[in-house]
């Protein structure tokens, strides 16, 4: 049996709504929402997928937000962006 892709079994139950259950309909939406959110991603080697999932996973944020993090934090240590500025009265964690 051949599996169907997730656009065509969102056509699939436009066409027959009314056959559709509630539970199935939303799991084919939460399905369509989470290739919508990585569809800008890039393939990474299986190995850097791996260690961005964990560091994802730690930093408490999306796939594309880490990358977004990670370039921006090397495009700031290799000087092609400028570095990001702290706010001088913001609060900081630790001491001195």
């Amino acid at each position: 049996m051949k599996t169907l892709d997730t656009a065509t079994l969102l056509e699939y139950a436009a066409d027959r709504i009314a056959d559709i259950s509630r539970a199935d309909l939303q799991i084919m939406l939460r399905r369509a929402a989470l290739l919508l959110r990585n569809s800008g991603s890039i393939a990474l080697e299986e190995g850097m997928e791996e260690a961005l999932r964990d560091l994802s996973g730690e930093f408490g944020k999306t796939r594309n937000d880490t990358i977004r993090l990670i370039v921006r934090e090397w495009m700031e240590k290799n000087t092609y962006l400028p570095v990001h500025e702290l706010d001088e009265d913001g609060d900081v964690d630790g001491s001195a």
